[in-house]
């Protein structure tokens, strides 16, 4: 492995550090972020450069899809979110034919059809960065601060319980399928009693569309 690390070794003098210039989010929520191109394009001519070069191999997914409805002025809307992971392994091959496997981990979030892109780019994006050391900014993204902590305090929700006026109309959404917990949650309150009630409602609205569809 000689060749290959003397070759890393070299990709990480020449680009020691990527300066955060993508504004990632709006108002107090913003933060600064390395965008997806300046990696490439700094670490693609180093690599070129000592005779490296990366390619995936193999991709483990996982997606996930939450469907819900929000009422609209104009009635109710259906709505979806998108989730995807991907754990993907890239081959980093030296051109003495010497080589070593790597990992790199990505998520993305998407309401459409762009959440498996994102994730496959950070899982690329951080898998360069991490494999030849380079410091971004003056901290990375991951490090002192969370994201969650940068966003304003979100506002209060109300209460749900079994006496709650709204009760009768959540609890006939959940039990038909129309709604779901996590629907539930982004308008309420709700104690771990109400949560497992609805819950049970909602297993059994999905077994009856099961059974309707077969």
């Amino acid at each position: 492995m000689k060749n290959l690390i003397k070759a890393v070794n070299a990709v990480m003098s020449e680009v020691s550090n990527i300066e955060k210039n993508l504004n990632v989010g709006a108002g107090k929520a913003s933060y600064k972020g390395v965008a997806d191109k300046d990696v490439k394009y700094l670490l693609s001519k180093s690599m070129q450069k000592h005779g490296l070069a990366m390619f995936p191999i193999k991709i483990d997914p996982k997606l996930s899809i939450e469907r819900w409805q929000e009422e609209t002025n104009y009635g109710p809307k259906q709505k979806q979110q998108v989730f995807s992971e991907v754990l993907v392994t890239y081959k980093l091959i030296h051109e003495s034919g010497e080589a070593i496997e790597l990992q790199g981990y990505g998520h993305g979030v998407d309401s459409q059809d762009k959440s498996a892109g994102k994730a496959t780019t950070y899982a690329m994006k951080y898998a360069l960065l991490y494999t030849f050391m380079i410091a971004t900014g003056e901290i990375d993204d991951a490090d002192a601060t969370h994201s969650d902590a940068t966003q304003q305090a979100p506002a209060k929700l109300p209460t749900l319980t079994q006496n709650s006026k709204q009760w009768p109309t959540v609890f006939e959404a959940v039990s038909d399928g129309r709604a779901n917990l996590t629907y539930v949650k982004k308008k309420f309150t709700i104690s771990k009693k109400v949560e497992e009630i609805l819950e049970e409602a909602h297993e059994r609205a999905i077994e009856e569309l099961a059974k309707k569809s077969n």
